[in-house]
């Protein structure tokens, strides 16, 4: 029977094409589901303030009445601005093993990308950095982290089939935290916060957090600003991105870094990690959904995964780094953390990967983003 492109048009639909992949990978002991929740409000458009910049179109494949594959289409203008580009971008391709059902899907894509006059498609990446971006193309076999895709390895043949070649890859890190942090690393940073006048915070209250909060993201803004597919982040996503995921917080993982004068000038977020609660409730909050994740981000976790360090980029070589990770080693040890897996970082960001070279760490997958003229 032939594949029958639909296209979503209400809540029904979109509860659908959310639920797929987990139909999809529901065997798959690596594969880690997305908080069901978070994704349905993704993609309304009055939920989520990414829609003040991006369009998109969703669509759901059928085959045999079977819903067999899913897309999602993107046009990102703050980005095309920004860079320059004539892209259209596509998100959350997942598809059985069925090479029909990938090229319907991705057709979709390219129709509507010629219609409004781009002369490129890029994927899978998000509405901005803060979304889910790149295809893993290694590290199948090992557990997916709350904040990233998963998907099957033969993806890539579909990929290759359809004429997508590679964009650029991003890396990621599983760092083994040591049994004893490093008195010379603490003396080093110490030596830092007193020639320079920095001063390390760290936060005891939600309030003192979220007052910061704002101040903190503009430093992330600025210093990912030049990184692949990033785009200015508006008050109103910093509001709605602190709104989403101070609850996700663990006070003990954060910490800023100020200069002489108070101003923020790193930032780094470190949360327990959330994959196996997820997993287990299969991305659902309720009945007991909100328990396992309570407890994953409450209670004792030996394993936690790193949402930003960010340093803004006239300090990033000014020993700001090195304080930040000091305490958080210190921080990972004395709470009786083992491993740290780091969010996808950019091969060729070799700032980022220059804070890794002190300790045991695994580059233990890769991720990509395709291109093709269109």
């Amino acid at each position: 029977m032939a594949v029958e492109i639909k296209e979503v048009v209400n809540k029904k639909d979109l509860k659908k094409w959310v639920d797929f992949p987990n139909k999809l990978y529901k065997k798959v002991p690596a594969y880690v589901p997305f908080l069901r929740a978070d994704e349905i409000s993704t993609f309304t458009k009055e939920e989520n303030v990414a829609y003040d910049f991006c369009e998109t179109r969703l669509f759901l494949a059928y085959k045999d009445n079977k819903i067999v594959g899913r897309i999602c289409a993107l046009i990102n203008h703050a980005a095309n601005k920004k860079w320059g580009t004539s892209n259209i971008r596509f998100t959350r391709f997942d598809f059985i093993d069925d090479y029909e059902v990938s090229s319907a899907l991705f057709d979709e894509v390219i129709k509507w990308g010629k219609e409004r006059g781009f002369n490129k498609v890029i994927g899978p990446i998000g509405f901005t950095d803060m979304d889910h971006e790149g295809m893993l193309i290694e590290g199948f076999d090992k557990l997916n982290m709350s904040i990233t895709f998963y998907n099957h390895p033969y993806y890539l043949n579909h990929y290759t089939r359809l004429g997508l070649e590679k964009e650029v890859d991003w890396v990621e890190y599983l760092l083994t935290v040591p049994e004893n942090y490093s008195e010379k690393h603490t003396k080093i940073s110490e030596y830092l916060q007193r020639k320079y006048g920095y001063k390390l915070v760290t936060y005891n209250t939600f309030k003192s957090l979220k007052n910061d909060a704002y101040e903190a993201f503009k430093v992330i803004d600025e210093s990912f600003s030049k990184l692949y597919g990033t785009v200015p982040l508006t008050d109103r996503v910093i509001d709605r991105t602190i709104k989403d995921n101070l609850s996700l917080m663990n006070l003990k993982y954060i910490c800023s870094v100020r200069d002489k004068n108070d101003a923020i000038i790193g930032f780094a977020v470190l949360v327990p990690s959330i994959a196996k609660a997820l997993k287990k409730s299969n991305g659902k909050i309720l009945p007991f959904g909100i328990f396992r994740l309570l407890k994953a981000l409450r209670g004792k976790n030996d394993r936690l995964e790193m949402f930003f360090i960010a340093v803004k980029p006239e300090y990033q070589n000014k020993g700001v780094p090195a304080i930040i990770v000091d305490h958080m080693i210190r921080t990972l040890i004395e709470n009786g953390v083992k491993y740290c897996e780091s969010g996808p970082e950019l091969e060729l960001n070799k700032e980022v990967q220059s804070i890794w070279k002190h300790f045991d760490v695994e580059n233990h997958k890769r991720r990509r983003c395709f291109k093709k003229e269109i």
